[in-house]
């Protein structure tokens, strides 16, 4: 979340004139993350949130982000739901971009999540993929596994420019992946997101999810690999066990891992990191002037992959040993 697009009071008065939220009694930006503009929003009816979709996402796309959305909000799972105007659209435009009306989701996002928000968070992520389970949209993964040399083709020299041989390591890695990139796996519409900012606690307790924008079909234990390197890696850039065992514990206490899909975590794990790092990597010189946010650093995700490159097999000792 970030604000690149300013949206004036007029504008705002316009949009809501479409649904039945009454009038807005407050609205400002919310300065976090990288992709959007985010608008925190209080009308007569409640609170919202107002996302201007930016460059990134394609407009196409918007309607399989949203109805799922809608779908997990009303298949029990926490989620914010979209809201309708009053001819049914969820899709509105400002400044010729599109935007959306969610409902404001309560709860908090813990920076420095303990072992105790790891299991509960891996319990969200298993609900997630079991609520999805039914839903009719179909979204292909656009930075999965066969986006990725492509896109570090254009980023060779930003990777030299972060650490001189970057490049050449970086290359071996993306050509071992495509080697051994797992396929057969349970797959099914995952979040591809799952970071600590993106989960909310009521307390102790996991409270919901937010930020679907990247959602698509892919593995489900993809998913869970990018939520152990976004949840359970210290600020040392060490590898914690015991979160990661609390994360694939709270996980499959409601939906197992298969042997195949245990078996796979170390290279899923290698690629989810190199998956964010690219795309961190991109955004590192691409960030519009004047956000209110400065895009994520890639190194923090060059350290995790040379995590797993020298210690392939470490995300295995996360996982409980089975019955």
């Amino acid at each position: 979340m970030a604000v690149y697009t300013d949206i004036t009071d007029d504008e705002l008065a316009t949009l809501l004139a479409d649904f039945d939220l009454g009038a807005p009694l407050a609205f400002k930006g919310i300065a976090e993350g990288v992709e959007n503009s985010n608008f925190l929003l209080e009308t007569e009816a409640g609170r919202y949130i107002l996302t201007v979709y930016e460059k990134r996402v394609n407009e196409a796309d918007l309607p399989f982000f949203l109805e799922l959305m809608r779908w997990l909000a009303r298949h029990g799972y926490p989620s914010a739901e979209p809201k309708a105007d009053r001819a049914g659209a969820l899709i509105k435009r400002v400044r010729d971009k599109p935007c959306a009306i969610v409902e404001f989701l309560n709860g908090l996002s813990v920076r420095r999540p303990t072992a105790a928000h790891c299991r509960e968070a891996g319990a969200g992520l298993a609900g997630l993929h079991l609520a999805q389970a039914g839903f009719p949209g179909q979204r292909a993964n656009d930075l999965g596994q066969a986006a990725w040399a492509p896109l570090f083709a254009g980023l060779q020299e930003a990777a030299e420019g972060l650490k001189p041989g970057l490049s050449k390591v970086i290359a071996q890695d993306l050509e071992m992946l495509a080697r051994r990139w797992p396929t057969g796996l349970p797959t099914g519409v995952i979040h591809a997101d799952y970071f600590p900012d993106n989960v909310f606690f009521a307390g102790p307790r996991f409270a919901g999810t937010i930020d679907f924008y990247f959602a698509c079909v892919d593995a489900f234990a993809y998913d869970v690999a990018i939520a152990l390197n976004a949840w359970c890696f210290e600020a040392d850039g060490s590898f914690n066990i015991t979160s990661a065992r609390q994360f694939l514990a709270g996980y499959e206490s409601l939906r197992p891992l298969s042997e195949g899909e245990r078996a796979a975590l170390p290279v899923l794990a290698h690629g989810a990191a190199m998956r964010f790092f690219l795309t961190r990597l991109h955004d590192w010189g691409a960030t519009p002037a004047g956000a209110l946010v400065r895009p994520k650093d890639p190194l923090e995700y060059e350290r995790k992959l040379a995590v797993h490159r020298a210690s392939p097999d470490l995300v295995l000792f996360g996982a409980p040993a089975a019955q």
